[in-house]
């Protein structure tokens, strides 16, 4: 792997990235998840400082369905699914201790989650979608009505300008807390150490897009900041979001609410398209449509320390494939 990447390096002398890679990751407690063509690994790092590394093949049912504008709500569910089973995996790991007398009686929930570890996952994959629709399509949604009946502006109106600003106040609400959100989260110190390793992810995939053997000394200098992170995705949704609910006009708050959910698929293929485009092209248009995301990185990823790259090195590796072209982005 080492010689591919240093002939790599070469070609993209002056260019600064050799290839844009498809591979992806998701930050955990005290661990990656890496997400490859072929393979899904998860690398944590254990109390007692070793790195415990899962690697298994990963389902082809999303790579294969690759049409566009269906493709990006299919890849988002499928890795929302995934990334739920990784946190639970990463807590199981990082947060072991030995084991006490009391421990070895399991509680009837702890049983239960054992016995059935995916009917756990998907309820708590239920769950976060339910919060997600909750604080960032209920709440935004039932805050600009609370506007409209307090100050009367655009009562009554489902169209017309009126109803068209309302919506692009909703969607700014809608931004203003998915941004306070980020910032609130941002002051805990167990998130800080997410973000550290949401960071590390990032510097090591744009050492491995410059073609360099993957080092802690050489993803050391690299960027925490990377133009196809989720982060950029989800800001991109609520740009999107703004746009399409505005279409569609105003109504009362639970038909509001209903139009949103049938149309968030929507949105969310149309943004996938554009993050692909944004990734695979580099001008000005693109450009503009990254900095908002990379903007926000400075919210959802930390400076990592050294112990965190070796992490989000054994990730990376486990999942780079033999055929340096099938994950190119």
């Amino acid at each position: 792997m080492e010689n591919n990447q240093a002939g790599c390096q070469k070609k993209s002398e002056g260019m600064g990235v050799c290839k844009k890679t498809s591979i992806g990751g998701q930050a955990l407690i005290e661990g990656l998840m890496m997400l490859g063509p072929e393979k899904q690994s998860i690398a944590v790092r254990s109390p007692d400082g070793e790195i415990v590394l899962q690697v298994k093949d990963r389902s082809s049912f999303a790579n294969r369905f690759n049409i566009p504008f269906l493709r990006g709500i299919v890849r988002l569910v499928t890795q929302l699914k995934t990334g739920v089973g990784a946190i639970g995996y990463s807590a199981d790991i990082a947060m072991q201790e030995e084991e006490t007398e009391d421990d070895q009686e399991m509680s009837r929930f702890d049983r239960f989650a054992e016995r059935y570890p995916h009917i756990m996952t998907g309820f708590a994959l239920v769950v976060s979608l339910g919060l997600s629709v909750a604080l960032f399509i209920l709440l935004p949604s039932a805050l600009t009505d609370l506007l409209r009946k307090v100050t009367g502006f655009g009562a009554g109106e489902q169209s017309g300008g009126m109803a068209l600003a309302l919506s692009f106040i909703e969607g700014f609400v809608r931004i203003a807390i998915f941004i306070s959100y980020l910032w609130l989260t941002s002051l805990s110190k167990d998130i800080k150490r997410i973000w550290m390793y949401h960071g590390s992810e990032h510097k090591t995939i744009a050492a491995y897009e410059a073609g360099l053997p993957l080092t802690v000394e050489n993803i050391r200098p690299m960027s925490r900041f990377h133009p196809r992170c989720g982060t950029s995705f989800l800001f991109l949704v609520m740009l999107i979001s703004i746009l399409a609910f505005a279409v569609v006009g105003r109504y009362t708050l639970w038909i509001n609410i209903l139009v949103r959910l049938a149309l968030l698929p929507l949105v969310t293929g149309v943004s996938y398209e554009i993050i692909k485009l944004a990734g695979t092209y580099d001008n000005v248009l693109t450009r503009a449509l990254s900095k908002p995301g990379l903007a926000l990185q400075r919210l959802t990823t930390a400076e990592p320390d050294d112990e965190m790259l070796e992490v989000a090195i054994a990730a990376m590796n486990a999942v780079i494939p033999e055929n340096p072209d099938s994950d190119r982005w």
